[in-house]
């Protein structure tokens, strides 16, 4: 089968970001890459339609600005891009992220599957990274974990690889729920369950003694009372998804939930930040 890769320009904000890649899933997109600068979104060909393209209106803008680029991915290329697009990677020499198309790390302390069919979550985004690295840290062992916008569901897998008793997974991108139960499937999480929803699935929740929020500021700063309502005394929070010049509004808005803040880590310029409860 024949794909269309369609080449726009990448939002500055994050959070738009996001909504476009939705937006594209919504009109039948299966896969992401990101570039520096664009976004790359791949269909099928027989589902191509320039129509729909031009029905959202961030891509309607970048048409008539002849922003918006277009070319066949025949059949047997298809691999080869996402080779190309979704090298593997490891971070902090302990956890090897790799779509089934690679090789099995041998060196690595957890080696974790991903089907590639989407831009986030894949490790490769400094945010991903920067919470992987906070949880290999973490001792996880017999743990109730909260995976909150999961993506890929690639922190809840590494979660339940590092010991951890339960684990839920919440995303409200119906995509992002499919693509979870694969990836948590692929890697043999039998512990894992997922959920498609947004902070008010987290109502009569059990406590959590950790919980993972990699979405964006906006999301954070409206929802972190919510993780705070089901985050047990003493458990911790991890947050990313921000940029360094907005840690100081997290950090506050975390302290009005009864949050103290632990410590934060950096990578060009997106951070996360760890807090206690």
């Amino acid at each position: 089968m024949n794909y269309i890769e369609l080449k726009c320009p990448a939002p500055s904000d994050p959070e738009q970001g996001e909504i476009l890649i939705a937006r594209l899933a919504d009109i039948g997109y299966e896969s992401f890459s990101e570039e520096e600068e664009a976004l790359l979104a791949y269909i099928p060909a027989k589902d191509f339609s320039m129509g729909k393209v031009r029905s959202i209106a961030f891509l309607k803008s970048a048409d008539q600005k002849k922003e918006l680029r277009t070319r066949i991915i025949e059949d047997q290329n298809w691999n080869a891009v996402w080779e190309s697009n979704y090298p593997p990677v490891t971070i902090a020499g302990s956890c090897h992220v790799r779509a089934p198309f690679h090789e099995e790390s041998q060196g690595a302390d957890f080696d974790i599957v991903l089907k590639p069919k989407m831009a986030f979550g894949t490790a490769h985004h400094e945010t991903t990274a920067l919470m992987i690295e906070l949880l290999l840290e973490e001792d996880c062992a017999e743990k109730q974990v909260l995976d909150m916008g999961c993506g890929t569901a690639v922190l809840a897998i590494l979660a339940s690889m590092k010991g951890a008793k339960e684990v839920m997974a919440i995303d409200n991108n119906e995509w992002a729920y499919h693509n979870s139960v694969e990836n948590i499937a692929l890697n043999n999480c039998s512990n894992i369950e997922v959920k498609q929803g947004n902070a008010a699935a987290l109502k009569d929740s059990s406590p959590y003694e950790l919980i993972l929020a990699n979405i964006n500021k906006n999301i954070l700063l409206r929802d972190i009372g919510h993780y705070t309502g089901v985050l047990a005394r003493g458990g911790r929070i991890f947050l990313s998804g921000f940029y360094a010049e907005d840690l100081e509004d997290i950090r506050r808005e975390a302290q009005k939930s009864g949050l103290d803040f632990v410590t934060s880590t950096k990578k060009n310029k997106w951070v996360a930040a760890v807090f206690s409860h």
